[in-house]
């Protein structure tokens, strides 16, 4: 399945609902301030939905092929080579992204190349154990494709996040229930296997390593006194003589 097909997919009906609810969880999950550089890698093509691109004016989307919202600053690259230097964004997000890129874990080291330490990152992501969603692969996959979708769990992506020092803060689900549009409601959702697309928001650590010197051997200055403890009888003798 191209990401194109992704694009098109969110205009169906249960797309809809989908589009609802991540859009709910994204406004409530950027937190940057509006002087802070956002990244979003890969356009989605309606990030009005949960961003103002007239208040955070340093909000950048990045795609080689798509398009995003007219009024976002969109920069064409790679996604396993991004055109931006270390340490200079603030929070980065990953729309469906990792599903669509056949090299996941050099994607998620670029990410947290160029961004900051404390900065946060927030992954979109389908969930592969939908029946629904896989037999939407299979419908619309291109031909070429893989038979099975590259989908991969939360669990493994957080297990992924740790090892390059990522701190997950939180996690969420979504389904196909118009109703439902809380965040909180979202994040009760996290561990169900039926969910449609789950949500991670994680914390970049930078721990910086106190090098161990040796300890020298303490000498104390002081001299204590050896307290010697007299028989009862010598004590009463020194007292009567």
């Amino acid at each position: 399945m191209h990401r194109k097909v992704l694009i098109d997919w969110f205009t169906t009906a249960k797309g809809q609902i989908l589009k609802k609810q991540e859009a709910a969880y994204l406004t409530r999950s950027i937190t940057a301030s509006c002087k802070q550089v956002i990244l979003q890698v890969g356009a989605l093509g309606w990030e009005n939905k949960f961003i103002d691109c007239s208040l955070y004016k340093q909000f950048y989307v990045l795609d080689d092929e798509q398009f995003s919202w007219p009024a976002s600053k969109l920069l064409r690259g790679a996604n396993t080579a991004l055109p931006l230097q270390s340490d200079s964004v603030d929070m980065i997000i990953l729309p469906h992204l990792l599903e669509f890129d056949e090299d996941k874990h050099q994607v998620l080291r670029e990410v947290e190349r160029i961004l900051k330490p404390e900065g946060k990152l927030i992954i979109l992501s389908f969930n592969p154990w939908n029946i629904y969603i896989n037999l939407q692969y299979l419908m619309r996959k291109e031909k070429g494709a893989p038979w099975l979708p590259s989908l991969v769990s939360r669990t493994k992506i957080e297990d992924w996040l740790r090892l390059l020092n990522f701190e997950v803060e939180v996690a969420a689900g979504f389904d196909f229930d118009a109703s439902r549009t809380s965040t909180v409601d979202a994040e009760q959702r996290k561990n169900d296997i039926r969910v449609a697309a789950y949500a991670i928001k994680a914390i970049k650590r930078r721990y910086h390593i106190i090098p161990l010197t040796p300890v020298k051997k303490y000498q104390s200055k002081l001299a204590m006194a050896r307290i010697i403890d007299m028989p009862y009888r010598q004590k009463e003798y020194d007292k009567n003589s």
